[in-house]
C-alpha cells in the first residue's frame, strides 16, 4: 500500500455525480417560496411586528349616579335621639323586661328597682293625710259651732242680755276655731305633698323609655346595684342604651376646601359597608356651623329619605353628594366602559378586547351614555380589559404592550 502511486487517484467529474441544473434551480426557488410564505404568515400573525404600547381601560359595573357625583365622603350612621336609661335613686335591680334589639314605646317600663322602703313611706303618708283630713273635718265642725254661738252672743249683747265678757269670750272662741281650720287645711296640704313625694319616690324605682326606641345595649342585670352616677366600683349607672331608629343620620367630615359643593337639601346617595349591594337615597340635613381645626373638616349630617330596618347605628357609610336627583331608571347597576375605547365600523360598535397580549376585535352593543362612560349591553363583561388608545394603530390580533405603572 505505501508503495502505490498516489498520482493515480482522481475525482470523478462525470455528470452522474451532480444533480441536474434544472432540478437544482427548482429546489432553490421552492426553498425561497416556502421561506417567504412562512415569513408572510408570521407577519400576518404579528410575530414579526413590534408590540404596540397601549393604554388600557377596564369594563366595570357602576351605578348611573357615579357619573354625576360631585364629592364623596366617609362617616358613620348616628342616631340623633339616643339615651342612656338610668335611675334617679340608688337601689337594687329586681326586674329587667328588655334585651338588645327590643322595641319599646315611650313611657314603657323597661326595668324596676326594689321599692319596699318607698312603698312603706307612701303608706305612712297616706295614713297621715287621712288623719289630717279627719282633724280638718273636726276643726270645721268646731268652727261652725263657734260661729253660731258668736252670732247669738252678738245679738244678745246688743240688747244687754249677756255681759260684755261673755261676748268677748264667744268672739275669741270663734277666731280660735277659724285659726284651727286654717291650720288643719295647711296640715292636709303638707301631708298631700308628702304623699305625692312618696308616690314620686316609687315612680323613681321604675325606669321607663323616654321615647319610642330600640334597645342597643344592656348594661346591667337583675341583682346589680344601680346608682344615678355609678360612683361605686360594682354599681351600674345606665341600665340600657336606647336609640330612636327614625332619627338615624349619616355624619361625614367634608374638607374645608370642598364644602362649597355641599348645600342644604342637596340629593345624596348613601352606601353602607355592611350592605354593599344596596344604595340608599338621602339629602343634606345640616352643615354644622363650625370646623374641626385638627382635621380641617366640617361636619355634615345626611338624612335617610326612607327608613330601612337593616340600617343600624355606628355602621360605616360612604356618601356621594350628587349634582341632581336620581331618576327612577338610574337605580340599577350597569356594565360600562370608557367611550374612548369604542370605535365604529359599518354602523356597528367594536372594542379591542385584550387576550394573551393580543388585541382582539370584538363586537359590542352599547346602551345609555353616562358622561365619559357608555353602557355595554353585550359583547364584553365586567372585569374584561380593552384597549383605550391608540386605536388607529391597532389591528385585529395585534401584539400589544401595557406600560408598567
Amino acid at each position: 500500500m505505501p508503495n502505490e502511486d498516489l498520482s493515480k487517484l482522481k475525482i470523478d467529474k462525470s455528470v452522474s455525480a451532480y444533480l441536474p441544473i434544472r432540478r437544482r434551480k427548482f429546489l432553490y426557488w421552492a426553498a425561497i417560496t416556502v421561506f417567504l410564505l412562512v415569513l408572510g404568515l408570521l407577519y400576518l400573525k404579528g410575530v414579526l411586528t413590534p408590540a404596540v404600547e397601549v393604554e388600557v381601560a377596564n369594563v366595570t359595573q357602576i351605578y348611573p349616579s357615579q357619573t354625576f357625583t360631585l364629592l364623596n365622603a366617609s362617616g358613620y350612621v348616628v342616631a340623633q335621639r339616643k339615651a342612656a336609661a338610668a335611675s334617679k335613686v340608688t337601689g337594687r335591680l329586681v326586674s329587667l323586661s328588655v334585651e338588645e334589639g327590643s322595641q319599646v314605646k315611650a313611657g314603657q317600663v323597661i326595668a324596676r328597682l326594689e321599692s319596699d322602703d318607698v312603698i312603706a313611706s307612701r303608706n305612712q303618708a297616706e295614713a297621715t293625710l287621712k288623719a289630717a283630713r279627719y282633724n280638718l273635718d273636726q276643726s270645721k265642725a268646731e268652727l261652725e259651732d263657734a260661729k253660731l254661738s258668736f252670732d247669738r252672743y252678738k245679738d244678745l249683747v246688743s240688747h244687754e242680755f249677756v255681759s260684755r265678757a261673755e261676748y268677748d269670750s264667744s268672739e275669741a272662741r270663734y277666731k280660735k276655731a277659724i285659726a284651727a281650720v286654717e291650720a288643719s287645711e295647711s296640715t292636709v296640704n303638707a301631708n298631700t305633698a308628702a304623699l305625692q313625694a312618696a308616690k314620686v319616690a316609687i315612680e323613681y324605682t321604675f325606669i321607663r323609655a323616654p321615647f319610642d326606641a330600640v334597645v342597643l345595649t344592656k348594661n346591667a342585670d337583675i341583682g346589680d346595684i344601680v346608682t344615678p352616677i355609678g360612683a361605686a366600683a360594682d354599681a351600674k349607672a345606665a341600665v340600657v342604651t336606647l336609640a330612636d331608629m327614625n332619627s338615624l343620620q349619616v355624619e361625614v367630615d367634608v374638607s374645608e376646601s370642598n364644602i362649597y359643593q355641599v348645600k342644604i337639601g342637596q340629593p345624596c346617595e348613601i352606601q353602607l359597608d355592611a350592605l354593599p349591594d344596596s344604595r340608599f337615597s338621602g339629602k343634606v340635613h345640616m352643615i354644622v356651623p363650625t370646623a374641626d381645626r385638627t382635621k380641617a373638616t366640617i361636619l355634615v349630617k345626611v338624612l335617610f329619605i326612607d327608613n330601612d330596618s337593616r340600617i343600624l347605628p355606628e355602621m360605616s357609610a360612604k356618601v356621594a353628594f350628587l349634582s341632581r336627583e336620581i331618576k327612577e331608571d338610574e337605580h340599577n347597576l350597569l356594565t360600562a366602559l370608557s367611550k374612548n375605547a369604542v370605535f365604529s365600523r359599518d354602523g356597528k360598535d367594536f372594542v379591542f378586547l385584550i387576550k394573551n397580549d393580543r388585541a382582539i376585535k370584538t363586537s359590542i352593543k352599547v346602551g345609555t351614555q353616562l358622561n365619559d362612560m357608555v353602557e355595554v349591553q353585550s359583547g364584553v363583561k365586567a372585569g374584561d380589559r380593552v384597549v383605550l388608545k391608540p386605536l388607529d394603530k391597532i389591528k385585529n390580533g395585534s401584539r400589544i404592550k401595557i406600560p408598567e405603572k
